[in-house]
């Protein structure tokens, strides 16, 4: 009985949101097959990975939130940190408020791999997607 309270207690914990970010309503955005609960806080962004994936790398699962992040927050995206779980990115609004009240709603994204680029070879590599919302 103490393993499955404890086992719950886990659970419960894996899909919420970072102490910056609660209390705040979450927008729930699918792009190319990856689920996100997205939150915006100023000039950043807690993009928290819903969905089972067999051993996911950052690389694609970072782009797909940087993409998910942007989508919600209506701002360019500078960097995203964290894990596969739980990324945290930096945005960019320009002059735009920071305040704005977002929608809670489900956004869905149909995402192609389109093209890899990098400006110079030693900077990291970004994954290009065309994506249509459907």
């Amino acid at each position: 009985m103490i393993r499955l309270s404890l086992l719950l207690i886990v659970l419960v914990g894996c899909s919420q949101p970072g102490r910056e970010f609660r209390g705040l309503p979450a927008t729930r955005v699918d792009v190319g097959g990856s689920l996100f609960d997205v939150r915006v806080r100023g000039n950043l962004a807690e993009a928290i990975r819903l969905n089972p994936q067999y051993a996911p790398r950052f690389g694609p699962i970072r782009d797909r939130a940087a993409f998910a992040m942007a989508q919600v927050s209506g701002c360019r995206v500078e960097g995203v940190l964290g894990d596969q779980s739980v990324a945290l990115g930096i945005l960019d609004c320009g002059t735009r408020s920071l305040d704005r009240v977002l929608p809670v709603s489900v956004l869905r994204f149909d995402c192609i791999e389109i093209d890899l680029w990098a400006q110079r070879p030693t900077q990291t590599r970004y994954v290009d997607f065309e994506c249509t919302p459907y």
